[in-house]
């Protein structure tokens, strides 16, 4: 942003602007703060978000006690002039409760636990033989984790990002696919074999990501899979993953 634009900038009575901070790749909300001259100055500088604490009336630095910082990747202002769009790239989730985003609750819709967990484009999931990395939590929503991986490896298929497993197998087509798929599947039966659940739980995820990189190349959706084991139970899939995939 240069200083004609920051000219522009109209700060509300107490000399600040709302911040929308949103997800530079998925482009999810991940929540609103604000700022005032110094903090958008040092955000510019540093390259990290910084805002203005209304409540301590102080300067704070995201992610500087917690690590889970946001690298700016730009900053636009609306038509009015009094709002700014951060779009970052999350080290971790944005919400003090542990969530990625601090939107997780509905008022049109039943209500959702927040989904405390954290899917980043994490190289934990860009390269074969590591676990999904997620954040040990009691309220983990299984739904809402496969949903973002599944947006996640989607998004991979369409910009096919440089150095990226997911990317290398889309690239690589259905038959590299295919024997992952394959080979994953057989370490998990060896695993299986084997004394302790810690090898079987990172095989079985493995599985799991190859199993989801496959159903986005042949196209089959998350709904789809929803509404056959909702069958196989006996009633229909749930209205929440009705959008999904």
């Amino acid at each position: 942003m240069d200083e004609l634009l920051r000219e522009k900038l109209k700060y509300n009575e107490q000399g600040l602007i709302p911040a929308i901070v949103q997800d530079a790749q998925t482009r999810e909300v991940l929540m609103l703060a604000w700022m005032n001259e110094e903090s958008l100055r040092l955000t510019m500088e540093s390259g990290e978000t910084w805002f203005w604490s209304r409540s301590r009336q102080e300067l704070w630095h995201k992610g500087a006690t917690s690590g889970n910082t946001q690298q700016v990747v730009d900053i636009t202002l609306d038509c009015d002039s009094d709002t700014l769009i951060v779009r970052v790239r999350p080290q971790g989730p944005a919400c003090h409760t542990g969530a990625r985003t601090c939107f997780f609750t509905s008022l049109t819709g039943e209500p959702e636990a927040a989904p405390l967990i954290t899917v980043p484009a994490s190289p934990q999931i860009e390269r074969p033989g590591t676990q999904l990395s997620v954040v040990d939590m009691p309220a983990l929503d299984l739904g809402i984790l496969l949903q973002d991986l599944f947006r996640l490896i989607q998004e991979r298929r369409e910009s096919r990002p440089e150095n990226s497993y997911t990317s290398y197998l889309f690239n690589q087509g259905l038959d590299k696919i295919l024997k992952k798929v394959g080979e994953e599947a057989a370490e998990t039966i060896i695993a299986a074999k084997n004394d302790g659940t810690k090898e079987l739980t990172s095989e079985i995820t493995d599985l799991i990501y190859h199993l989801l990189v496959l159903m986005v190349e042949r196209g089959v959706s998350l709904r789809d899979i929803m509404a056959e084991l909702g069958q196989r139970a006996g009633r229909p899939a749930n209205p929440k993953y009705k959008n999904s995939g």
